[in-house]
């Protein structure tokens, strides 16, 4: 058994989850793979390299390099005014607070929302299980975040003042459907997914995927896992670019390659130029930093701090971690992850990189992260 089985292995049998996929390049080059447990609790089939993922804001960074695709082109930039391209981002608000009846009070925002500004989550769109501002806003309108192709809410700061991690980047989807003039899913099915072979990534898995599908999982008390329904709904929705990819650990790695090859696979398959991935692993949010996301959904998330006591600022789609991270990766890396307890790291500076998929609620999970620096050591210790 390899390393990187027997971790994943015994994270299984530890109750981590009912399964995991990763895979990994060590700074050598070395390429290595692995899976343990099963797709779903109870049932006999097993994880393997080509199980399917619901791979949630792991699905951010493929959506940006798409709509940098774009921005390369000239058909957009990255700081031109929204509202001409999408109505529904012309006139955004602000909100201030709250009138004596509980009622939200808003003002319209003084600057335009950019492109750039929905890639580094310095728009002020936020997701409601990370920002208590925004779901006190939803519990005063008894709206929900997900309502359709157009959502009402608004901004919790002004464009360019803030950070805080939320739906820009599903926004960005649209903007690149607007631009591009083709649904999201074929546009990235011509210029990222084809060209680089991945061909089980999709916004909606075929019928032939169906058997490799592995189950979204929630711990019950007293341990074990049950499987929950969860699933996308059948037609394009909103969110999509944000968060509304499958796909395998294959696939990804895939991708991972692409960006470490400053644009191309190790085949030759090029998507981007090197000078934009030089330009999406720059910070893109000056002396802002990117701080604990607090949880305001306990069924969704737990806090989520990467890399405590690590500075951290935002590129074009990424993390970046301007220290040395503690599981070994180089200042300047990349990472970011997905709701079900997806996670990846790319570091340019060595060549190293990997990703783990699980299926499992709430995000942030102690053991599953636990397990992931696990992993990440291994790798540069290989």
């Amino acid at each position: 058994m390899s390393q990187l089985e027997d971790i994943l292995e015994r994270a299984v049998a530890d109750g981590c989850a009912p399964g995991i996929v990763a895979a990994a390049i060590t700074p050598r080059g070395e390429r290595l793979a692995a899976a343990a447990g099963v797709r779903e609790s109870g049932k006999p089939h097993a994880m393997t390299a080509d199980t399917v993922f619901w791979i949630a804001s792991c699905t951010k960074a493929i959506t940006t390099a798409a709509a940098m695709q774009l921005v390369e082109k000239g058909a957009i930039g990255l700081d031109d005014p929204l509202g001409p391209i999408i109505p529904a981002l012309a006139h955004p608000r602000v909100l201030k607070g709250y009138d004596a009846a509980g009622m939200p009070i808003t003002r319209p925002a003084r600057t335009p929302l950019t492109l750039r500004h929905l890639l580094t989550h310095m728009s002020g769109l936020a997701y409601d299980f990370f920002s208590p501002e925004l779901t006190a806003y939803l519990r005063a309108v008894d709206q929900s975040v997900a309502i359709g192709d157009t959502p009402d809410y608004p901004l919790i700061f002004e464009p360019g003042e803030g950070w805080q991690y939320g739906v820009g980047i599903d926004w960005a989807g649209q903007v690149i459907q607007a631009v591009s003039d083709q649904p999201l899913a074929d546009y990235m099915d011509a210029h990222v997914f084809k060209p680089l072979g991945m061909t089980d990534s999709t916004f909606f898995p075929r019928e032939d995927q169906s058997g490799r599908r592995a189950a979204v999982h929630r711990r019950v008390e007293g341990g074990g896992f049950v499987a929950t329904p969860f699933g996308m709904p059948p037609e394009p929705h909103f969110m999509m670019g944000g968060g509304g990819l499958f796909s395998t650990v294959t696939d990804y790695m895939a991708f991972i390659g692409a960006i470490l090859g400053e644009g191309a696979s190790p085949g030759g398959a090029r998507i981007l130029k090197p000078q934009t991935v030089a330009r999406m692993r720059d910070n893109h949010i000056g002396n802002l930093t990117v701080g604990p996301l607090q949880s305001a959904n306990a069924l969704m998330t737990n806090p989520f701090e990467p890399m405590p006591g690590v500075t951290k600022r935002w590129g074009l789609g990424f993390l970046i971690n301007e220290d040395p991270g503690p599981a070994g990766r180089s200042a300047g890396s990349l990472a970011w992850a997905g709701l079900a307890n997806c996670y990846y790291w790319i570091d340019p500076g060595t060549g190293a990189a990997g990703v783990m998929f699980a299926q499992v609620l709430p995000f942030a999970d102690e053991r599953i992260l636990g397990t992931f620096e696990t992993l990440e050591r291994a790798v540069y210790a290989n």
